[in-house]
């Protein structure tokens, strides 16, 4: 028997998962009162409800009250050897707001207040459930086909999987350093495509700017030393439990030197194990280059 739990924050991709587990043939039941989740569980195991295996049950914040009982329920069906998994999805703050001020749905505890507020409370009474979570996947940056993607690699191949996911993402210092950023890396100290007439309007996603910055025993020297460094410390942020990291490289504009690096990077880092990896270019189109009538 397979008996997913799948919690987390309102907003961060619960209706998604539950979806995705249904079509791929989970039994799916949504918020379900905390009393009943272990009588579920035991009917499943027992085969009473026929040949049901897999099991998905949607629990969040809608319990009310009764969500303090959740931890009493769990500690008993581990005691009877009931086993069972937990999915948390979250999603950063100002992710969790913009979503609901876009759908103007009403957060389920900030009643007629303040949205941030209900979200604060939220993550206080969901605490414990993340604390257990057997996975943790943040939807801040995620597309929906990526967060199917990522589940079906879960739940239906059954394959490794860790918390961690890698953003390589390219920008421009002149359009501002990106906010979410966990590491930031200058590459300004590498020739300038910009600065040769051919190379001008072309991108850092042409061949020929690939050739002439990575043309450099500076440029290839930064990319092993940034790829050693990078593979050091992805174990380390895994055993830590860090769920994202962002990886920004960046240039003046963001159209040549910066997505070339990028590039080079997620090219060495997506074949690694352990972690999913996404390449982003933010700033590639800000800076098109206009040749003079």
């Amino acid at each position: 028997m397979h008996f997913v739990i799948v919690t987390g924050m309102s907003g961060a991709g619960k209706s998604t998962a539950l979806k995705m587990l249904e079509d791929a043939g989970y039994f799916c039941v949504d918020n379900l009162p905390i009393s009943l989740v272990e009588k579920l569980a035991q009917l499943t195991m027992s085969g009473e409800e026929g040949k049901i295996r897999q099991v998905a049950l949607g629990i969040d914040i809608r319990n009310g009250q009764a969500l303090e009982d959740l931890q009493t329920v769990l500690e008993h069906m581990s005691i009877n050897g009931i086993k069972y998994e937990i999915l948390f999805l979250d999603a950063e703050d100002q992710v969790l707001v913009k979503r609901y001020k876009e759908t103007r749905r009403t957060h389920p505890l900030a009643g007629e207040g303040r949205v941030d507020v209900g979200i604060q409370k939220e993550r206080r009474r969901l605490a414990f459930l993340k604390v257990q979570a057997d996975y943790i996947i943040d939807t801040s940056q995620l597309l929906t086909r990526e967060l199917k993607a990522g589940l079906d690699k879960i739940f239906v191949q059954e394959q490794k999987f860790n918390n961690l996911i890698i953003t390589v993402l390219s920008f421009g210092f002149k359009y501002g350093i990106p906010s979410d950023s966990d590491l930031v890396f200058d590459v300004r100290f590498l020739p300038n495509p910009y600065y040769i007439d051919k190379l001008r309007p072309l991108s850092g996603l042409d061949e020929e700017v690939q050739n002439y910055v990575m043309g450099f025993d500076t440029a290839r020297i930064f990319a092993d030393k940034l790829e050693d460094m990078i593979r050091f410390l992805i174990p380390n942020y895994i055993a830590e439990g860090k769920n994202q990291l962002i990886i920004a490289v960046g240039c003046t504009g963001g159209k040549h030197r910066s997505v070339t690096l990028a590039r080079e990077l997620y090219g060495r880092l997506k074949k690694g194990e352990g972690y999913g990896i996404r390449l982003e270019h933010r700033d590639i189109e800000k800076d098109r280059y206009r040749k003079k009538g």
